[in-house]
């Protein structure tokens, strides 16, 4: 059973940044596929970003509406994953969630049925 934990989440203005952090706890952190998503309020869960076992370049997905201003990152020895999110806008307002995946790196990883184990969310408000 892995344990996850989010933290880094609030309210910020619109163009500014924030860096959430997943702790995981309880399996091997480098075993798993790890995944960001996000819901907001009458709208589906989405894929935010995903990083594979090792992370490194080619192996690492942005949904299209964060690239080039969200980064996903790993590290394997404090068992954490990290988002980095710039250039924020009102519209990237939702609960933020981390998850734990084991079935490998492919192109189901958007979809969230793909991630075993989820944190229990963030709160991220971008005001304009």
């Amino acid at each position: 059973q892995v344990v996850l934990v989010e933290s880094g989440g609030g309210p910020v203005q619109a163009g500014e940044s924030l860096r959430l952090s997943c702790a995981a706890s309880g399996g091997t952190f480098s075993n798993y596929v790890m995944g960001w998503f996000r819901q907001a309020p009458g709208k589906e869960r989405e894929i935010v970003a995903a990083i594979g076992l090792r992370g490194g370049r080619g192996n690492t997905y942005e949904g299209d509406s964060v690239k080039d201003r969200f980064t996903i990152s790993r590290d394997n020895f404090k068992n954490t994953v990290y988002l980095e999110m710039n250039s924020l806008k009102p519209e990237d307002s939702a609960v933020y969630y981390c998850a734990a995946g084991d079935s490998g790196w492919g192109p189901w990883i958007s979809d969230s049925g793909s991630f075993r184990f989820w944190g229990q969310g963030t709160q991220v408000t971008v005001s304009s």
